[in-house]
């Protein structure tokens, strides 16, 4: 399973630090986990993470490359806030099967299981979450999500990861226009390919570029695509994809 650093953030500002930072509205971690992103100025993705209510603090779940980056970015903007930034000291059970006392569901897609943060080792049960995301689009930290990432073009929209009604954060200009003034010329789609293929495969059609393909699970994959030539079959390598239906 992928490893990942719990952070704890403490203190009176807390949520309202987190409100002007984060890509997703804090106020529904009434509601359970809430998946959100730290972007730059200029809209592009820093980290994606889940905030777990816990009390007054809120836990922060971010995959453990990604750790430092995120601590480096939340301390530059913390300022004189009241928020102490700390590890929790918890590790995270996850799973599909029957969720345990205290799991929360997994806000980007019911197929997606079950979190859980306690003091036990980090385990999840054997579930294979390739196939789920690649079924359901779903990006990975580090595969489909990277520096050069737009998060509506990941399709943060779908995966509840965005919210347009909460007020600014940071990068929220340019998320907001690309929301309601532009059409996305380029996207994460699942595709469906008739080979093995290694992530970061260029697609191509008639030897132009069109795309990377990135995770695969069977038939199928999740391919970046400019979406104005994605059109009947591509090729990855030896690899024939098209958009599935």
């Amino acid at each position: 399973m992928n490893t990942r650093r719990i952070l704890r953030l403490s203190g009176a500002d807390t949520k309202d630090f987190l409100q002007g930072l984060v890509s997703n509205d804090v106020d529904r971690l009434a509601d359970g986990l809430v998946y959100a992103a730290i972007l730059t100025p200029q809209g592009k993705y820093i980290a994606d993470f889940f905030l777990v209510p816990q009390g007054d603090d809120v836990l922060l779940d971010v995959a453990e490359p990604l750790g430092d980056t995120l601590i480096n970015r939340l301390t530059m903007y913390k300022l004189r806030a009241d928020v102490t930034i700390a590890l929790s000291g918890l590790n995270l059970q996850r799973g599909t099967g029957p969720a345990p006392e205290g799991a929360l569901p997994d806000p980007r897609h019911p197929d997606m299981g079950w979190r859980a943060y306690t003091d036990a080792a980090a385990s999840d049960d054997g579930t294979d979450w390739d196939a789920i995301r690649v079924a359901h689009c779903i990006p990975e930290t580090g595969i489909e999500l990277t520096p050069d990432s737009f998060i509506l073009e990941a399709g943060f929209e779908a995966l509840n990861g965005v919210d347009f009604r909460k007020g600014c954060y940071v990068g929220q200009e340019v998320t907001a226009r690309m929301k309601h003034k532009t059409e996305l010329r380029k996207g994460l789609r699942v595709v469906e390919i008739t080979g093995d293929t290694v992530p970061g495969t260029p697609i191509t059609v008639d030897g132009k570029p069109v795309g990377t393909l990135f995770t695969s699970a069977g038939s199928r994959a999740i391919a970046y695509l400019r979406l104005d030539r994605a059109k009947g079959t591509m090729m990855a390598g030896e690899v024939s994809v098209r958009l599935a239906p």
